[in-house]
């Protein structure tokens, strides 16, 4: 793992980089200002609830069920503070793929330093030093932590082992699509297209037998250890990683990557060539 300045570089077992630009300071105050005020507009709308409840008049034998009932509430109010000062971005960043709504908003999110995406442990830890980070006002010790490193980290991500990075966009959802060419596509030749072997083989693509010859076994090694991993990447990085990877094969064999065509469905094709052509791992 690499990493410049506003900018971390990852490489995969795939042999292929990720370049993820890193959140600064002003996108993530600007996150974490939405994230406040929607905080804030629950608590009004819950105090308001409350004060409609305890202000309705009681009386006789139900009094006493309604004093009850008030022990109830503010017990439930003590609650939801808990779990809207704890709970919010912790459940949120775990849960909904590292992001919180000011998040989504602004296009960050929270990964390991690994690439991957977060999970609600490292979420817990670091939401729990988030008090930390808030000392003495205003998130200045965060800041200042963030100021003193390269990748704009506050004290939870050290601890945490995460950082916040820009989305990038979904170069070709996993489902299908159409996806972007590289910048050195117009270079390659199309592949031919054979439709009798793509219906005997139930393959999106099939390529030309001259340009599959110019792969080797460690190439269909290559293609193994991502689908092998695939299941463990999210949906962004999965996506990512099976272009690039097309890219780097249909380079190799000297034409363009095929065109409306699921970048992994062409790595299956290729794999399946490759082995149909007596190469083997």
């Amino acid at each position: 793992m690499n990493d410049l300045p506003d900018q971390l570089i990852i490489d995969t077992p795939e042999q292929v980089s990720i370049r993820f630009p890193l959140a600064g300071i002003g996108s993530r105050f600007l996150a974490i200002l939405i994230d406040t005020l929607l905080q804030a507009a629950a608590y009004v709308a819950l105090v308001l609830i409350f004060i409609l409840i305890i202000s309705a008049p009681k009386s006789g034998a139900t009094g006493e069920l309604s004093h009850t009932g008030e022990k109830w509430l503010i017990a439930g109010l003590i609650l939801f503070h808990f779990l809207m000062y704890w709970g919010y971005f912790t459940l949120f960043e775990a849960f909904w793929n590292g992001q919180t709504p000011g998040k989504k908003l602004f296009k960050i999110r929270v990964i390991q330093d690994s690439g991957r995406q977060i999970t609600f442990f490292e979420s817990l830890i670091r939401n729990l030093i988030r008090i930390v980070d808030l000392l003495p006002s205003f998130y200045l010790v965060g800041i200042i932590a963030m100021a003193c490193n390269r990748q704009h980290k506050r004290l939870g991500d050290l601890a945490a082992g995460t950082l916040v990075v820009h989305e990038r966009p979904t170069e070709e959802p996993i489902w299908g699509g159409t996806g972007p060419r590289t910048i050195t596509a117009a270079a390659f030749q199309p592949a031919e297209i054979e439709p009798d072997f793509l219906s005997q083989h139930n393959l999106a693509v099939a390529l030309p037998a001259d340009s599959i010859a110019r792969l080797s076994a460690e190439d269909l090694n290559v293609i193994d250890r991502f689908f092998s991993r695939a299941l463990d990447m999210d949906l962004n990085t999965r996506a990512q990683i099976a272009a690039r990877l097309a890219a780097q094969m249909c380079a190799k064999m000297n034409i363009e990557v095929p065109k409306d065509i699921n970048p992994e469905r062409v790595l299956e094709a290729i794999a399946h060539q490759l082995r149909a052509h007596g190469i083997s791992r």
